[in-house]
């Protein structure tokens, strides 16, 4: 059986440099030259009884003009001749192209796409351009190679729009992905249409942070949302408190404690111990023995914030006997001031009141389990995708809010029962906001990137796969990225961003890495190992847009003026409420 079938029409050049997966090729005419263009494939021959084929990708096209010496002999007398150098301006053109794959046929007679090179080319070897029917073949057999039991339809590849494109469903998620790119270059549509195939498998368990409420429509997801001001003390299912005391003391301490205060290691000391304290009287009075034998500081035990405060307002007023039988200040007099301002001033803001003003139910010792399962239970109806809203979490806590349901998930599956365990995926969206890169991060968001880069390293062991979306890559932590062994990587128009991609890649495909800013909409560079071929793609538009349209100004400006309702949205700011 024969893969390819190439005629003279077809030929490119010959091999004349072999660096590893870089080729260079030699091109005799400025009509083969034609042939060529940045980005398309190529197939060159290697020898052998078995037919088999290198499959590269045009990073280069040179004409390079260079003068050539040319000897020519003049007489000047009968006995004497003068060797004069004459100059002739000739041509070089030059192919150079990346190896990504081999093409060869299997035991059965059938050809195979592989990754791997086993060979390189020789020297001299024919080079053919891939199109028409050709290219049609291979596309064919990428298509038919990638649809698979496990496989992801993500769109057409652009080289040939009639070859459907297909992502790795396992190896996208075991390998951790980030979908990255510029505002308005087809992020959020790229999110939708995975999540909308992942919603029609029976047990998928996807969650997805959502930040400004671009995913609250769907119609096949699960929806919660971390409640305003305006809903504390409402019972509604979709609401989603998050009770203090989940939080571990890394992240009580980032939220209340400031670390340049003289008195610092006091209130730690002190706050800890209090703490430890009040969980130490939770867990006696609910019999739990076992658990008081065994808990820490970090155990998430249901305990009272406002003991914590009256005890800690006590140390800070306590007058202890002195001399002469006159009391004296206590050893912790006035060094908790500033802290306990802070304290009272986060428990009775209506902002943190998912935090603090939780309804009574979610201290109950059982809550811990019935947030969990609303988290991450796949079974009923519509729970395969769901869909957190953090947008109305105050920024300044953000990163530790969304570190928190994170790390709690995390932990879960790591204590589970290895034989009940089930893969999730937390879809990570304006990653940039709570996984920032920067030189001497804050506490709060310290705390959000440890319990992330944990994930990032280790979570692929328990089945917890990260999925980060980001549209200023360049300010996400540069360890969680260096962890996703997958990229789709819309159009990027920023300098620094598209570097930061580039890092990401191997360095054979810098090249490729050229036509980030210019993608159009929708269309991405497809990198890594749930792709057989890093790829051009166009992504699928998902059947249900999410609510993250670019408005149009222009269209809107040219409308008939109407009349805006500034009380309403004066008063919406006051209640924290867009209703």
């Amino acid at each position: 059986m024969s893969i390819f079938t190439f005629d003279t029409s077809y030929s490119l050049g010959k091999v004349r440099l072999v660096d590893t997966r870089k080729i260079n090729i030699q091109v005799n005419s400025d009509e083969d030259l034609r042939k060529a263009r940045v980005g398309q494939l190529v197939a060159l021959a290697l020898p052998g009884a078995v037919e088999e084929w290198l499959i590269g990708i045009i990073e280069r096209v040179v004409k390079t003009p260079v003068l050539e010496d040319i000897p020519v002999q003049q007489e000047e007398d009968t006995t004497d001749v003068a060797e004069l150098n004459l100059l002739r301006e000739s041509v070089h053109n030059t192919v150079q192209l990346t190896l990504v794959g081999t093409v060869g046929l299997t035991h059965e007679n059938s050809p195979k796409f592989s990754r791997s090179l086993v060979q390189v080319p020789e020297i001299d070897a024919g080079c053919f351009i891939l199109r028409d029917a050709q290219l049609q073949t291979f596309m064919n057999l990428l298509s038919k190679e990638g649809k698979t039991e496990h496989s992801l339809e993500i769109g057409r590849y652009t080289i040939d729009e009639s070859a459907k494109a297909y992502l790795d469903g396992n190896k996208l998620f075991q390998r951790h992905a980030a979908l990255l790119g510029s505002t308005g270059s087809g992020k959020s549509w790229t999110v939708a249409a995975i999540l909308e195939q992942a919603s029609k498998l029976p047990s998928s368990s996807l969650i997805v942070f959502d930040l400004h409420g671009e995913y609250r429509e769907l119609s096949y997801a699960r929806h919660l949302r971390i409640p305003g001001p305006e809903e504390l003390g409402k019972s509604d299912p979709a609401l989603l408190f998050l009770p203090y005391w989940l939080l571990n003391t890394e992240e009580l301490q980032a939220m209340f404690i400031d670390r340049s205060e003289f008195s610092a290691h006091n209130q730690v000391m002190a706050f800890q111990d209090t703490v430890v304290a009040e969980k130490k009287k939770t867990l006696e009075s609910q019999g739990k023995t076992d658990v008081l034998n065994a808990f820490t500081l970090d155990s998430p035990v249901p305990f009272d914030v406002h003991c914590v405060i009256s005890e800690l307002r006590r140390l800070n007023e306590e007058m202890v006997p002195g001399a002469n039988n006159k009391d004296k200040q206590g050893p912790f007099f006035g060094q908790f001031s500033r802290l306990l301002l802070r304290l009272n001033s986060k428990v009775s803001d209506k902002r943190y009141g998912f935090l603090f003003q939780a309804p009574t139910s979610e201290h109950a010792y059982d809550a811990m389990a019935e947030l969990v399962k609303r988290l991450m239970d796949y079974s009923e109806d519509k729970s395969q995708i769901k869909v957190i809203d953090f947008s109305d979490v105050p920024a300044d806590i953000l990163p530790v809010i969304v570190g928190l349901v994170a790390r709690i998930i995390y932990q879960v599956q790591f204590w589970m029962d290895r034989d009940k365990r089930r893969p999730l995926a937390l879809v990570c969206d304006e990653a940039h906001l709570y996984l920032p890169k920067k030189d001497g991060k804050n506490p709060v968001e310290q705390r959000a990137i440890e319990n992330f880069e944990k994930i990032a390293k280790e979570g692929r062991k328990y089945g917890v796969a990260l999925l980060v979306i980001s549209q200023r890559p360049a300010d996400v932590s540069t360890t969680i990225l260096s962890q996703c062994n997958n990229v789709i990587s819309l159009r990027l128009t920023n300098g620094d961003d598209q570097n930061t991609v580039k890092r990401l890649m191997p360095e054979s495909l810098e090249g490729l890495m050229d036509t980030l800013p210019i993608l159009d909409m929708g269309e991405a560079l497809v990198v890594g190992d749930a792709v057989l071929l890093p790829s051009r793609i166009k992504i699928h538009a998902p059947q249900e847009q999410p609510i993250s349209a670019t408005i149009e100004f222009w269209d809107r400006w040219s409308e008939a003026p109407g009349t805006p309702d500034f009380s309403k949205a004066v008063e919406n700011m006051r209640k924290q409420n867009r209703a």
